[in-house]
């Protein structure tokens, strides 16, 4: 792999040049950069997938819902490109839609998040204007994975990047997994360190400051992964049995699904992990693949579970078809803020509640 990296690493230096080359347009003003009149907030990494911007995207929405009952509801969007569907126009994602037209992240959010309004389209400053004029009293925009989108100047940024692979310890294209320069991480007013297995120490938490090159204003969060219980797709009323003498056939289409399944095994006697790539669809091949391995995985008692995006992928698998007549589990995974969590969100209400438009 080391030797494979070195090889590529003269295609990395010229992606680098065509990267510093637009980004000193957009710098220079050659190439303009719109600013909206709605607060924006932006999750973004500067890594291909897998750092986990959906989940945070969610926790940045939740942030913003209050929970008091005397306070009305804070009108709120989300918009993405809907990575995976088919097309790249504007459309409003709905419960009931198909994750084939919206993409399963948005359509997995919408489901989640009944009270926010979720959008996609390529165009993110088209979109926003769209937004806009479809609802006027918008307080706020989360955009998912818009921190490329210079067209767009967005008024709050938030970059993420993994704990397994932060990245100072990356490459560019091809020869690594960055898709844009490390000092645009520098841009942000947040850096998200994702994936945390548990908080940092304060002189952990120092070192990695200084590795990422972060300026001494930044903020500097540390995130983990919380699971939710494993719930039935098919009675809502039904208990997962969990414990030693049970077992679960994990299947999955997702950036990086170990540490799902490493939570599992505390949950279950036997584990097994399908894993498929990012976003996959699953097939009637793929969906009778799934099933023969759960009639013959193990002898006793045990379950099919799949993530909420994956989930959203296979509304259709669970009506008819390999997968219907089995039990099938969903488990959710939310993002928590291990250091300063109120902090956090301070910085998030902040930007929107003293943005001049909400003045």
């Amino acid at each position: 792999m080391a030797a494979l990296r070195i090889l590529l690493l003269p295609f990395s230096w010229l992606y680098a040049l065509a990267l510093r080359l637009r980004h000193g347009l957009f710098d220079a003003g050659v190439l303009k950069s719109s600013v909206t009149e709605v607060p924006t907030i932006v999750i973004g990494n500067i890594a291909l997938g897998g750092t986990g911007k959906t989940p945070h995207v969610e926790l940045v929405l939740r942030s913003l819902l209050d929970q008091r009952t005397d306070v009305p509801p804070m009108s709120l969007a989300t918009l993405s490109r809907g990575y995976g569907r088919a097309g790249t126009g504007f459309a409003e994602v709905e419960r009931m839609d198909d994750a084939r037209a919206v993409g399963d992240e948005p359509l997995m959010l919408k489901r989640k998040l009944s009270g926010v309004r979720v959008f996609v389209g390529a165009d993110r400053v088209a979109g926003l204007k769209e937004i806009m004029q479809r609802i006027p009293d918008v307080q706020a925009v989360v955009l998912d994975d818009a921190l490329q989108h210079r067209a767009l100047k967005a008024g709050l940024n938030i970059v993420l990047t993994t704990w397994q692979r932060p990245w100072n310890k990356d490459h560019l294209l091809p020869a690594g997994n960055l898709r844009d320069l490390p000092r645009r991480a520098r841009q942000a007013n947040a850096v998200i360190v994702t994936k945390c297995p548990a908080l940092p120490t304060p002189d952990d938490q120092f070192r990695w400051r200084k590795d990422l090159g972060l300026r001494d204003e930044q903020q500097l969060f540390f995130s983990g992964l919380e699971y939710d219980k494993p719930r039935s797709l098919i009675d809502s009323t039904m208990e997962i049995a969990t414990g030693p003498g049970t077992a679960a056939l994990l299947f999955t289409g997702i950036a990086d699904g170990k540490p799902l399944e490493a939570h599992l095994r505390e949950l279950f006697g036997t584990v097994e992990h399908l894993a498929f790539g990012d976003h996959h669809l699953f097939s009637a091949v793929d969906q009778g693949k799934i099933a023969r391995l759960f009639s013959s995985f193990a002898p006793h008692e045990k379950t099919l579970i799949t993530t909420e995006k994956d989930a959203a992928r296979l509304s259709n698998a669970l009506i008819s078809g390999p997968l219907e007549d089995l039990p099938i589990a969903v488990i959710g995974i939310r993002a928590v803020i291990l250091n300063e969590p109120h902090a956090f969100e301070a910085l998030i209400r902040s930007h929107v509640t003293t943005h001049p438009t909400h003045r």
